[in-house]
């Protein structure tokens, strides 16, 4: 989606990466995009939910990725995103870490991201440089609470970016919040956000 500078050689360079990715059912297939939609009508009809695709509730709820839990706590998502985005990025040494979560949402996951840089990077660069970036759409309108959503982005081949704010647990303009939705089926959720976080560096 987007060409980012290599974050090695930017001016920024991004120091950690640290995601809670929010994966909608249509991450897991269409088996578990029906599943959802039978489960929302039986809970809404007071029934018990058909649970063949996920082993719990998903419908009105949502839960840890149900990818296997490695020995260190995190489960193999959590893992992949982490070695992806080192791989992607050429940089062994960013620190990353992920959370990922099933939503009960149908279509297009989204990303909540913490970057922290070794040179300061402030709010309204960010949102210059993102407004500016090919295949990305600001949604970011504070007065009106209007940020992405899923809903907005499905079956879109733009990324939605929002809530883009400095990092207050940072002193100076070293750390970025930002809200990342896209649509996986139309380009993989995990790469939109390591590309959106690369013009930033």
């Amino acid at each position: 989606m987007l060409d980012g500078c290599h974050p090695s050689s930017s001016p920024c360079h991004c120091e950690a990466y640290g995601c809670q990715y929010l994966q909608a059912a249509s991450g897991a297939g269409a088996a578990a995009m029906a599943e959802l939609e039978l489960q929302t009508r039986e809970v809404l009809e007071g029934k018990p939910p058909t649970c063949n695709i996920f082993k719990q509730q998903y419908a009105f709820n949502l839960f840890s990725h149900n990818a296997p839990v490695l020995p260190n706590g995190y489960n193999e998502e959590e893992m992949k995103m982490v070695k992806e985005t080192r791989k992607i990025w050429n940089d062994s040494n960013v620190k990353v870490t992920a959370t990922c979560i099933r939503v009960p949402v149908m279509r297009a996951h989204a990303e909540s991201v913490n970057l922290q840089f070794q040179n300061p990077l402030d709010e309204d660069k960010a949102k210059e440089i993102l407004k500016n970036a090919p295949g990305v759409v600001v949604i970011d309108d504070r007065a009106a609470n209007h940020f992405p959503t899923p809903l907005e982005v499905s079956n879109k081949g733009d990324v939605a970016v929002g809530r883009i704010r400095r990092d207050v647990s940072q002193d100076g303009n070293y750390g970025l919040d930002i809200f990342v939705c896209g649509d996986q089926i139309r380009k993989g959720a995990a790469l939109n956000a390591v590309q959106i976080a690369e013009m930033l560096l």
